[in-house]
């Protein structure tokens, strides 16, 4: 059974155009794939669990240098190029990534230009490579994708990532061993054309498959498309697991399966938007509120970079109508909330260092320092109260860049982060 693929262009994502009955009988006709599954985790779920524990407990312990870790992808966009640079420019973003479908090999022409004009104007590229179900079903067809892509854009990009959400059928991917099939070639072909790979890209909480792929494959960075269940704040638990402890078991898988230690990238994260209609990935309780998704934004990337166990973050991304960080349908393309929260971010915590995060039952407070200055980015997760710091502050800033006063070294916190500077 090949179901057919239909691509949605509001929503950059394939519809989902097979039934779940149908969806159910073909997951029937590949159970088999589920045992060598469940036997794959078996073998290392001790190890995995005893530096899980280990990872857990060391949570926000440690210091952690913020590098460059804000990254941001984006898409071609005819005669927009420059609106799309100095986007990238305001908001301080030096990483992108780019998806590059394997349906749209014929017009690879304008991929390679619009990635090697970002190249020409200082920007790391990361090529995110899509698959559908042709692809699965006639490898040659994929290999010979792969090989011009490479061929084109080896000296380019920095990093290459295989495959995309494969775990997810309307990606044309129906078990872990027909992403090998697609993942393997392309590793051949990666040590031939000397470029850096990023995988195996599964989308949501499903860890499982991580250890029978990175058992077979090897890529220079371990990727995940780390969604926090759609359905609301960062902090959310999942089957009880909230995102950093999703992250200190992903790295504990990474680091007990993979034979050496490999950072691990989150290459896709957002929040559909409410109002949106059709250009919204997601329907329903997924969507949410501008100022809902800025305030998520800045959550998510404090709680995951400070962890330790992720190196980079991609927002997905730059110009979008149902999720982006800029609206683009009107003529004059609108920056959203969440475009001057991450502006805001990168400005504030580029370069900075972790220093630890303050044990309090009503605030989120993590430390930075930087530039020989202390400062705290704040917010809560239930209701706004007032905060009394310890410290005398110099100077507030709201999640947006606006700065206001504080009194008695007293700051009213809330779901939208803060930044507080001491003296």
């Amino acid at each position: 059974m090949s179901f057919r693929f239909e691509w949605n262009p509001y929503a950059d994502q394939p519809h989902n155009v097979a039934t779940r009955k149908e969806r159910l009988r073909h997951h029937l006709k590949h159970g088999r794939t589920y045992f060598s599954l469940l036997g794959a985790n078996l073998r290392c779920m001790i190890p995995i669990l005893a530096l899980y524990r280990r990872r857990w407990k060391s949570l926000y312990q440690e210091q952690v240098r913020l590098e460059r870790p804000f990254c941001v992808s984006v898409s071609p966009a005819e005669g927009n190029e420059e609106e799309i640079l100095i986007l990238l420019r305001e908001i301080g973003a030096e990483k992108t990534l780019l998806r590059i479908p394997s349906w749209e090999r014929e017009n690879l022409d304008r991929y390679e230009r619009f990635a090697k004009w970002l190249i020409s104007h200082g920007v790391e590229l990361t090529a995110a490579l899509l698959q559908n179900r042709e692809d699965v079903l006639e490898p040659r067809r994929w290999a010979d994708f792969v090989e011009d892509v490479f061929s084109r854009l080896s000296r380019v990009a920095a990093f290459f990532e295989i495959g995309h959400a494969w775990n997810r059928t309307k990606w044309g991917v129906w078990d872990y061993q027909e992403y090998l099939r697609l993942a393997r070639p392309a590793s051949v072909l990666a040590e031939k054309y000397h470029v850096k790979t990023v995988g195996p890209a599964v989308i949501d909480f499903e860890f499982h498959l991580y250890p029978p792929v990175l058992k077979k494959v090897t890529f220079d960075r371990i990727s995940s498309l780390l969604y926090v269940d759609r359905m609301g704040a960062p902090e959310n638990k999942q089957f009880g697991w909230n995102t950093p402890r999703k992250l200190a078991l992903l790295k504990a898988i990474v680091d007990v399966v993979t034979p050496k230690k490999q950072g691990v990238w989150i290459t896709e994260v957002n929040w559909p938007l409410k109002g949106t209609g059709r250009y919204s990935p997601a329907s329903g309780k997924p969507n949410v509120s501008e100022e809902e998704q800025a305030d998520y934004l800045v959550r998510y990337y404090v709680l995951c970079l400070t962890s330790g166990f992720v190196e980079r973050i991609y927002w997905w991304q730059l110009v979008a109508p149902g999720y982006g960080l800029v609206d683009s349908r009107e003529q004059t393309w609108r920056r959203r909330p969440s475009f001057h929260a991450l502006r805001t971010l990168i400005v504030q915590l580029q370069e900075s260092t972790f220093t630890g995060r303050e044990s309090h039952p009503e605030v989120e407070i993590f430390s930075f320092h930087r530039n020989n200055k202390d400062f705290v980015v704040c917010w809560t997760t239930g209701r706004a109260r007032r905060h009394r710091f310890s410290r005398d502050v110099d100077q507030v800033l709201k999640r947006d860049g606006q700065y206001i006063t504080a009194e008695d070294n007293s700051v009213q916190v809330d779901g939208s982060p803060k930044y507080v500077f001491f003296r």
